[in-house]
């Protein structure tokens, strides 16, 4: 990770400097006479009428819930799809596929979508992420799901950076704020409703419903959006797709992020499987930047511009938005371990579990939103929203083996008020620092890292947690008890998701019965040693999420300052870094600093 250089205290601020370029443009306006002065003018009425902004954005929110909902309502019909289609050896495959095939199409589409418009590649998502949802409902083998899960996340990979990307086009910066925060309510609240909807599916009709599901809705918004979307799309530029940069691209992100994900669960970390599939990952995603640096100096149009990063504000939102991935998912992914290996609460879905953390997520994202678009700046609530998750992870580092639901329930209202806060607001601040035909890419990029961090986090963070319980189990362990038991029976607790299976907990009663009247005695002794294993290992998973939470709130504080703007005027990027300046579309003139 590159190192970050806090800004230097010479020279004009960028709040001045964005102050005085506006200030010269009025005056050139007024110099030039009544047809540029009528022309900006133009430029800061409402790009779109109300009735198109409104339909536009209902429809976008409706395939957002989609996107949203599938990913839960899938989770919870799993057990029910593995004994219906028997493929409990591909078990993670049905997401993995989704993941994989969803991830590194995003920067993808993103760019696309700045060259020829966000209505084509939106509707494009739409289209295919219904037909895998038609085709999932349909699978009649394990192998076909996989398959069409992964087809389904082909057009899944166009949803959410696109739809973020066209609140960036509706609206000026500070309206974008209300928005924004609205969409990171509608992920919380899909987090809420997805286990029940799930559950409820799964067990009044068919699983094949979780899929089937999605068709009546998405036709809807896909309907709206066809026929009320404006078309969002630059004038007069020229569309030069970088095929080579997106192969690249996928052969680089596909065997990183499968990497991390088969990495301490399928195969040892330095497992010649790991290590190959890493090592082709480094070869190919070096290839990809050295070409999409060389192809950004021939004035090409690369997937990502490595130019991005030369804009402070993008880089450090990246960085932040990596680390806070790495750590607020790694440690959400382990609180329903937690609760219900620890802890001890029984839950028919763990799902559910996330609940309280899910609720104050969206009080967190409506409440930065409507900050946010009344103030007009946003590093304080950036900062205040990192301080909130810092010590939401403090709260969960403090659980041990003897820890309550109210302890858990505590550390979980707090994370998710700071989860909110953070969630939607960097695509914000990055899209006010952009130029207009550079949103999509760079809103694409953000989601794109935000999900590498995510899967390289929670990677890590299982093995770390794998790697601690066994010599904390042993540790909590009675001598008496380890001679008392044989070896072959000691190893059932290698794994502590035994305490999650009542039928494996059955059998292993039966098991104890054969150690005479102090059996049970004996096995109530080994789960508590399990539980202290467990604990202790979830424990190390919650320090290294601390960790990473404090780097993320250190970084926050190297974030510049520029005001959002609420007219409808060219932003300048960032003085002395050479960077082009937003233009306007239909060619108006305007001052530049």
């Amino acid at each position: 990770m590159d190192s970050i250089t806090p800004p230097s205290g010479q020279g004009p601020t960028m709040e001045m400097l964005s102050v005085e370029g506006v200030q010269a443009g009025e005056a050139a306006a007024s110099a030039a006479g009544p047809l540029l002065t009528a022309q900006a003018a133009a430029q800061e009425q409402p790009r779109f009428s109300a009735r198109e902004t409104v339909l536009t954005m209902a429809g976008v929110l409706m395939v957002m819930l989609l996107a949203s909902l599938d990913q839960t309502i899938v989770s919870t019909a799993m057990p029910r799809i593995i004994a219906e289609l028997q493929g409990f050896d591909r078990y993670t495959w049905v997401s993995t596929a989704y993941l994989l095939a969803s991830t590194v199409m995003v920067p993808i589409y993103g760019k696309l979508s700045d060259l020829v418009g966000r209505k084509p590649i939106f509707l494009f998502g739409v289209v295919v992420f219904l037909l895998g949802s038609a085709l999932s409902g349909a699978a009649q083998s394990m192998n076909q799901l996989i398959a069409f899960r992964a087809f389904q996340g082909l057009g899944a990979g166009a949803l959410l950076p696109i739809a973020m990307a066209i609140v960036g086009d509706l609206f000026t910066p500070r309206e974008r704020g209300k928005w924004q925060g609205l969409t990171g309510a509608i992920w919380g609240l899909s987090s809420i409703i997805g286990p029940t909807l799930g559950g409820w599916i799964t067990q009044n009709t068919s699983w094949r419903w979780v899929f089937y599901v999605n068709l009546p809705i998405g036709i809807l918004a896909l309907l709206v959006l066809i026929f009320l979307m404006p078309a969002l799309r630059g004038k007069n530029r020229q569309v030069s797709i970088d095929y080579l940069g997106a192969i690249l691209l996928v052969l680089g992100a596909l065997p990183l992020l499968l990497g991390f994900s088969l990495a301490g669960d399928q195969y040892d970390w330095l497992s010649p499987q790991i290590l190959g599939l890493l090592a082709g990952a480094v070869v190919f995603l070096t290839a990809f930047l050295v070409y999409e640096a060389r192809l950004e100096r021939r004035q090409g149009q690369p997937i990502i511009e490595p130019g991005l990063f030369k804009n402070s504000i993008f880089t450090v939102s990246t960085i932040v938005t990596v680390i806070f991935g790495m750590g607020l998912f790694g440690s959400v992914f382990f609180i329903p371990l937690f609760v219900q290996g620890v802890v001890g609460t029984t839950a028919t879905n763990s799902g559910l579990i996330l609940t309280p953390l899910m609720l104050t997520s969206v009080v967190g994202s409506v409440l930065s939103g409507q900050l946010v678009s009344r103030i007009g700046k946003y590093k304080w609530i950036a900062i205040t929203g990192m301080a909130i998750s810092v010590v939401g992870s403090y709260l969960l580092t403090r659980l041990d083996v003897h820890s309550t639901n109210t302890d858990v329930l505590v550390a979980m209202l707090v994370l998710g008020l700071g989860m909110g806060f953070g969630m939607s607001l960097y695509t914000l601040v990055v899209q006010n620092a952009m130029p207009v035909h550079k949103i999509g890419q760079a809103t694409s990029a953000l989601v794109f890292f935000r999900q590498i961090g995510a899967t390289v986090g929670l990677a890590a963070m299982g093995s770390i947690m794998t790697s601690a319980y066994q010599p904390a189990f042993d540790q909590a362990l009675p001598a008496a008890v380890k001679q008392l038991v044989p070896a072959r029976f000691l190893a059932a607790f290698n794994n502590p998701e035994i305490l999650l299976s009542d039928s494996a907990q059955q059998q292993l009663q039966h098991a104890a019965a054969a150690f005479g009247p102090q059996g049970q005695r004996l096995l109530a002794i080994i789960l508590e040693a399990v539980k202290t294993g467990l604990a202790q290992g979830i424990h190390n998973v919650f320090v290294l999420s601390f960790g990473l939470m404090v780097v993320a709130l250190v970084a926050v504080f190297f974030l510049k300052e520029i005001k959002l703007r609420d007219r409808r005027r060219p932003q300048p990027q960032e003085a002395g870094q050479g960077q082009e300046v937003a233009a306007p579309e239909g060619g108006e003139l305007v001052g530049l600093i």
